[in-house]
């Protein structure tokens, strides 16, 4: 059994056949009769590192202020939300814009190859087609923070590759379809397939008979666990048993809408290598969204990192008013029509990014918070002025409360060209990572 009378672990999984399930923090992982169960469970940090390609419309054009959709004009805790920041008016006091940051180790005459791969290393890679690149900060923290869940970290993103300028013929084409090194000679690849990505968390099964059997005659998840979740239920208490049918009511919609993406016979189909149907891009960008909601709820990991859209990305946003590529927008040639619409793409993406952080600040946590609360999250791009391929200034933005070691609502301007590779190494210590340095990093942002 999964349960003694004393608490429930905090690792503690519902399993059924080839399926596993975590848990939410629940009251009863606390441990009874302790002065800790007299108080709030503490957080558990989180890390989230969240890369849009192609920059964002800043005062960084030949327009200056005129067309800054982006940087506030106010600096301190009272600055104003330019258009493509405004969805995250509701969660204002968890934001941090940081302004003044470059990232030199990305400059390349080749940029988009390899400014995935600097974002979060700020190390240039080796000019070679065999990968040699910095570690990334994400990676970093998934070695301390990382290893008490079932998935050290978790990388998915919304499309395989962009278009041919991602390689280069003197750079690898690794660097630019990932945000994520393990080591310098492993890039870890981006799940853009949803379904996958599910089962990398939750699992499905190891053999290709299993696979077969559960795409053949689709089994829930959610019903292979089923007695586990019931026996469990029946020893909590009111409010942990709401919490844990919430929790998997949620998995349970993303596995219906993982249904209907993939209604289709593959019992004859070597199923490892065949796609499943692919959704919409909106669809497809919650969806993996919700899992990363979903994979930090139950703990099965600490650590996300999301290419919400590919470097060189062909992607058309009809959905907002957009019908052309991203890329070819994002080289907007100082035109005023053009710009705007870059802004609808890259307002939709914060909006969206909004959505997700909404539902985190829903989800109890530790300390009496929510998820967001005990998160730190970050998001930008690793390039400013899409039309000139430059990496000065950088678009950055520092979410969530890190447990209290984030301070929020604030717009931080730094002398210009600060290195990115600073507010990187601030992070890792605001999550009691133990780091020296970080890349180029020069020292601690200590405003953060």
């Amino acid at each position: 059994m999964f349960i003694t009378k004393k608490h429930l672990s905090r690792r503690t999984l519902l399993k059924g056949g080839t399926a596993a399930i975590g848990l939410p923090l629940l009251s009863a992982m606390v441990p009874a009769a302790t002065a800790l169960a007299q108080t709030a469970a503490a957080a558990k940090p989180r890390m989230g590192f969240f890369y849009l390609p192609h920059g964002a419309i800043m005062n960084n054009t030949r327009f200056g202020a005129e067309m800054n959709r982006w940087t506030p004009d106010a600096a301190g805790r009272d600055f104003d939300l330019k258009p493509i920041l405004e969805p995250f008016a509701p969660l204002k006091r968890y934001m941090t814009v940081v302004s003044g940051l470059g990232n030199k180790p990305a400059e390349s005459s080749a940029v988009h190859a390899i400014v995935p791969a600097t974002w979060l290393s700020c190390e240039h890679p080796r000019q070679s087609h065999a990968p040699f690149a910095g570690v990334t900060i994400d990676q970093i923290a998934a070695r301390h923070i990382g290893q008490e869940t079932p998935l050290p970290s978790l990388e998915v993103a919304t499309e395989e590759e962009g278009g041919g300028a991602a390689c280069d013929g003197t750079y690898g084409c690794s660097y630019g379809r990932t945000i994520s090194f393990r080591t310098a000679t492993t890039p870890l690849p981006m799940e853009y397939e949803p379904r996958k990505a599910f089962e990398k968390i939750f699992g499905r099964g190891k053999s290709d008979a299993e696979r077969r059997a559960v795409s053949g005659d689709y089994q829930s998840l959610l019903d292979m666990v089923l007695g586990e979740a019931t026996a469990l239920k029946g020893t909590l208490g009111g409010e942990d048993r709401a919490l844990v049918d919430d929790y998997l009511d949620s998995v349970r919609e993303i596995e219906r809408r993982l249904e209907l993406l993939g209604q289709r016979d593959l019992t004859k189909i070597d199923l490892p290598d065949v796609p499943v149907a692919r959704p919409s891009f909106d669809d497809l960008i919650r969806l993996q969204f919700d899992l990363i909601v979903a994979a930090f709820q139950a703990n099965m990991t600490r650590i996300a990192s999301f290419m919400m859209a590919a470097e060189v990305s062909n992607q058309p946003y009809g959905h907002v008013g957009v019908p052309d590529a991203f890329h070819p927008v994002s080289h907007h040639a100082d035109n005023k029509a053009s710009m705007e619409k870059l802004v609808l793409i890259q307002r939709y993406h914060t909006q969206v990014f909004a959505d997700f952080m909404t539902k985190l600040s829903k989800i109890p946590d530790g300390d009496g918070g929510s998820i967001l609360d005990s998160s730190i999250f970050l998001y930008g791009s690793n390039m400013s002025n899409s039309n000139q391929h430059n990496q000065f200034p950088l678009p950055t933005l520092v979410f969530g409360g890190g447990a209290g070691a984030i301070k929020g609502q604030q717009h931080l301007v730094y002398p210009d060209r600060t290195p990115l590779a600073n507010l990187l190494f601030t992070l890792l210590l605001r999550a009691g990572v133990p780091v020296d340095k970080v890349g180029d990093s020069t020292g601690e942002l200590a405003e953060v």
